[in-house]
């Protein structure tokens, strides 16, 4: 085949889509944090932009989609994006129809985001050098060997495992890694009284929503009838799990909340993720319902234990994450995406999903709780009890708000 205009230009918007997500993700983040602390956690995001670009050119890409070792990571043949020319397709001559650097910049996007998404764990708490250390390391680490495994022809390909757009790879790992950061550095000493700008939250859930369409519909690296089923799927699951979630928490609460409506509203997009391209939109409203349901009662449990997620990373992310990828598992439909799940009599692919969420969520726990152990070694991961009490000016030397 031949470079396909139309499916460049609309990969092109996709992954515009995409990168506008991490400055959503500051803006959602900032606004839910205090105000002595706006501007580190916007920070984290926007500085992944910067480090995981380089880090993705020089050698992430090669170790995610290059060559393979022992089906866990690639090689390093294309470090530094040596030997890929712009006339060069994904997928080769005979079936791309998209440039071969366009695929990396869209998977960049990815690999930008994902860290960014920890960074709500354990807000108010780490230090700006250990964050950069654990930004590089858990890239290395974590993300590239499940982008490989995964997407790059890896082991859990091999196993049969589905993950349209990063059930696994994006919102699992991001969630149980939070899991472990929070354990780890432990609670905040000073609690924050709650989102301190609400209108910031909504920008961000407003970029987040948008973007989601270039981070779902955009994974079938083409035009075509799962496009447009992967983007109402999104719509739909979004809409389900946020109205969902606004009724839970409404009934426990005794009124509406606007940002608790925005929290349900993004986990229905965590996890729809990695269903988005392999159900039907009758699917999706499930889903979505299931999301709603199911993340809200785990970010109850999350206060119950007393785990100071300050952000619910792992209640929205992690626990939406790995729902979809059951779900996928339990719905799948061969119609859309040409595999059947549990409900359609196909057990065995139900149980291979079981098995690489199995894999991912060991793997991203020990990975990141033994890293920060390690960082700890180096540079200190937790700030001291002065430097949380005013944390932006004492980290950057910059504040938010000029009182």
């Amino acid at each position: 085949m031949t470079l396909d205009t139309g499916d460049t230009g609309f990969m092109l918007v996709a992954t515009a889509l995409v990168m506008i997500m991490t400055p959503g993700l500051a803006f959602f983040y900032g606004g839910l944090v205090s105000r002595k602390n706006v501007l580190t956690i916007m920070m984290q995001s926007y500085v992944s932009m910067g480090v995981s670009t380089i880090l993705w050119v020089v050698v992430g890409y090669s170790l995610c989609f290059s060559g393979d070792v022992g089906g866990i990571i690639g090689n390093l043949d294309m470090a530094f994006l040596r030997g890929i020319a712009p006339t060069d397709l994904f997928g080769g001559v005979d079936d791309g129809t998209i440039p071969l650097l366009l695929f990396v910049v869209y998977q960049m996007m990815f690999a930008i985001i994902t860290p960014a998404l920890i960074t709500g764990a354990f807000a108010n708490r780490i230090t700006f050098k250990a964050y950069l250390i654990f930004l590089v390391a858990w890239q290395i680490l974590v993300y590239y060997p499940f982008v490989h495994m995964i997407w790059g022809g890896g082991m859990l390909a091999d196993w049969g495992v589905l993950d349209f757009a990063g059930g696994i790879v994006v919102h699992t790992l991001a969630g149980m890694a939070a899991l472990a950061s929070v354990i780890y550095v432990g609670k905040r000493g000073v609690e924050d009284a709650g989102a301190h700008n609400v209108p910031f939250v909504a920008i961000g859930a407003a970029l987040l929503w948008f973007g989601w369409f270039g981070f779902n519909a955009g994974s079938e690296l083409a035009v075509d009838e799962v496009t447009v089923v992967a983007f109402i799927n999104t719509q739909i699951a979004a809409a389900f799990a946020a109205i969902t979630w606004l009724l839970l928490a409404w009934h426990y609460d005794k009124k509406p909340s606007f940002v608790e409506m925005l929290i349900g509203m993004i986990a229905g997009l965590a996890t729809i993720t990695p269903a988005a391209g392999f159900v039907t939109p009758q699917s999706a409203m499930l889903i979505g319902v299931a999301a709603g349901l199911v993340c809200y009662y785990a970010v109850v449990f999350r206060k119950k234990k007393g785990l100071d997620d300050a952000l619910d990373v792992w209640g929205v992310h992690g626990v939406g994450g790995a729902l979809g990828i059951i779900m996928l598992g339990v719905l799948a439909s061969e119609s859309i995406g040409g595999q059947n799940g549990l409900y359609h009599g196909d057990s065995g692919f139900f149980m291979v999903q079981l098995a690489g969420l199995a894999l991912a969520c060991v793997w991203a726990f020990a990975f990141t709780y033994g890293m920060l152990m390690m960082i700890d070694k180096v540079t200190p991961v937790r700030v001291s009890e002065e430097t949380e009490a005013a944390l932006d000016v004492a980290l950057h030397g910059e504040a938010a708000y000029i009182d």
